[in-house]
């Protein structure tokens, strides 16, 4: 039998072998320690003395090593690397990260699933995140997103009822079908998203084989003040792969963390996995034109009308040295743009700038741009924010913490102030409910899916749904008719055949 061990398996014997003998161990105050297998007590059998400052600084770090958990991708892998710009695009925008054909620019990227715990298995059928995190010399800049062009929700008001609908029951703390299929078929917007979440791609066999997208429309803007509409696409160098879901599951069971797994090993190995980056641009006359709303999260901007225009490739070549200091704590912030990058009308990416930085404070803190994985290391953080819980930088020494001022404080530059757009509309809370929800859905469906492709999501949406309710059931099948009638009849002769096994099962017993 091999005693081979993949890279992943044999870390802690590659550390040995890097570090060689151990050194002096120590307190958190850096006091060395003479004893670390046994508490001070009043004889051999006696009570703890509270002087015990080793047990103490030990026990009291201990209780206080987890901290909240993400509430939506808690479970995920981060590698880091570098951006090379391949094609000029300057024309479009002024961002220093594209300034120049070879030009590198340093990354961390995590993967992520997004309904599960941080324990969960990270082969179940979820979309995955794929987050982009730019170190420019202009600041961070934070290119969240998924490995699906679009999202279930096109409202951010939605969003947090979307999440706990696929989450966990709150009085049996269980994954609930009602709930999931609830949810989905009173909002008819999901449907597309739904849809790419059951086909092949739902399962993607590890990170390295799954596409990334900006999903969001963003605003770039060049050197003369000219903007248009993009979307950010990368393009695995890998090939797609994906896994069937009786292998997903079993990989559930035996390998909980394949996918850690396999990039780990993959990027310590020397394979280091690329991405080829694209943008897709719209000009604001287009946009007007447009027959769908281009800023809506559940549509996708047709390739053949707005084609893929290459940027440059995305290249991971490190793992975290710490999981905990570079993986958890590593936290993107859609509002992070440079000049150059700008948001877009997107309501989806609206609710975003606010949700994702609110929620780094009060897991991490005010401070958790401090964090070195997170901090803007290419350029100076010249601001007036001051203290705060784990301030670890010298706090801006004593510069003014005030503005206006007279003695010296960073000053603002009209030089960056950012593009300047109309806006002319009634403030409503408009109803986007029903706004075309199905006839992008119906294409992929007729002309992107053959007819295998077609059968496999017919069945595990069918798996899925059989769980729920029958009234629930049948609001499916009626929700997938209207995409397409042989998109809904599919699928109810999956259920009907499910419910046959089923049957015929039980009368064998």
């Amino acid at each position: 039998m091999s005693d081979a061990r993949d890279k992943a398996a044999d870390q802690l014997s590659e550390f040995k072998r890097v570090h060689g003998d151990p050194e002096v161990l120590t307190t958190s105050s850096g006091s060395p320690i003479g004893d670390k297998l046994n508490s001070l007590t009043a004889g051999p059998r006696g009570p703890l003395l509270l002087q015990d400052a080793v047990f103490l600084d030990e026990m009291a770090h201990f209780n206080r090593e987890r901290i909240p958990e993400r509430v939506v991708h808690a479970k995920g892998a981060a590698a880091f690397g570098y951006f090379e710009v391949t094609h000029d695009i300057t024309r479009y925008t002024k961002a220093k990260v594209f300034s120049e054909i070879g030009k590198r620019t340093p990354i961390a990227v995590r993967f992520s699933t997004v309904a599960g715990e941080s324990g969960s298995a990270d082969t179940v059928r979820d979309p995955r995140g794929f987050a982009v995190k730019f170190y420019t010399e202009d600041g961070n800049w934070d290119l969240t997103g998924n490995n699906t062009p679009i999202f279930f929700v096109r409202d951010p008001i939605m969003f947090p009822h979307f999440i706990h609908s696929q989450k966990r029951n709150p009085t049996t703390h269980q994954k609930d079908p009602d709930m999931f299929w609830d949810f989905v078929t009173l909002r008819h917007e999901t449907i597309h998203q739904i849809t790419f979440l059951f086909t092949d791609r739902g399962i993607p066999d590890g990170f390295r084989h799954m596409n990334g997208y900006g999903s969001h429309t963003f605003k770039l803007v060049n050197a003369t003040g000219e903007a248009v509409y993009c979307k950010f696409h990368y393009k695995t160098d890998q090939g797609i792969k994906n896994l069937c879901p009786k292998a997903a599951a079993e990989l559930a069971g035996s390998e909980p963390d394949y996918s850690l797994r396999d990039l780990y090993n993959a990027i310590a190995d020397g394979r280091y996995p690329t991405w080829t980056f694209y943008i897709q641009v719209m000009t604001f006359a287009q946009a007007e034109t447009f027959r769908w709303n281009p800023f809506d999260l559940t549509k996708v901007w047709p390739q053949g009308e707005y084609p893929l225009i290459p940027v440059g490739k995305l290249t991971l070549n490190r793992n975290a040295v710490n999981y905990f200091a570079e993986v958890e704590q590593l936290a993107f912030d859609p509002a992070s743009m440079p000049p150059g990058i700008e948001p877009s009308p997107d309501k989806m990416l609206q609710g975003r700038l606010f949700g994702y930085a609110d929620t780094h404070r009060y897991r991490l803190g005010a401070n958790y741009r401090q964090i070195p994985v997170n901090c803007p290391y290419r350029t100076r953080v010249q601001n007036y924010h001051r203290d705060g819980f784990m301030t670890v930088s010298d706090n801006q020494g004593g510069a003014p913490n005030y503005f206006p001022n007279s003695f010296g404080g960073p000053e603002d530059d009209k030089m960056y102030l950012q593009s300047r757009y109309q806006v002319s509309s009634d403030v409503a809370r408009y109803n986007t409910a029903d706004d075309d929800n199905y006839s992008q859905l119906a294409q992929f469906w007729t002309k992107v899916l053959k007819p295998e492709e077609r059968s496999r999501l017919a069945s595990n949406v069918a798996e899925h749904l059989q769980a729920a309710q029958q009234f629930l059931r049948e609001r499916a099948v009626q929700l997938l008719t209207r995409v397409h009638v042989d998109y809904g009849n599919a699928v109810r002769e999956a259920l009907e055949k499910l419910k046959n096994q089923k049957i015929d099962s039980q009368s064998k017993l």
